[in-house]
């Protein structure tokens, strides 16, 4: 089984900044897509933004300038980091990775922390 465990959220001022990241543990051979989607009260999750193992990046487009996704491959972790925060970018932010492992294919969800923005 591969577990995703997520830190950095917390609660920020409109125009701070704020580091997410999340490391996957587990026997992994590999880790193809990692991404951060994101879940407002009362909205669907959305797809905040994706990067795949060599490194190409999709980003939504209301956080498109503002946020940068990145990755250490050798830690298997993942970072989100987010600047120019806005009030609509609280949300509880979800981290997801997709691989292989000697178990086979495996596409796993972190238990998702908290992001508030302030007005």
């Amino acid at each position: 089984q591969v577990q995703l465990v997520e830190s950095g959220g917390g609660l920020v001022q409109t125009g701070g900044s704020l580091r997410l990241s999340c490391a996957a543990s587990g026997i992994i051979f590999r880790t193809n897509a990692m991404g951060w989607y994101r879940q407002a009260p009362g909205k669907q999750r959305e797809l905040v933004a994706l990067i795949a193992n060599g490194g190409i990046t999709n980003y939504t487009d209301s956080v498109k300038g503002r946020f940068t996704i990145s990755r250490d491959n050798a830690k298997n972790t993942v970072y989100l980091q987010m600047n120019s925060l806005k009030p609509e970018d609280t949300a509880v932010y979800y981290c997801n990775a997709q691989g292989l492992t000697r178990s086979g294919f495996f596409n796993s969800w972190g238990s998702g922390t908290q992001v508030t923005v302030s007005s």
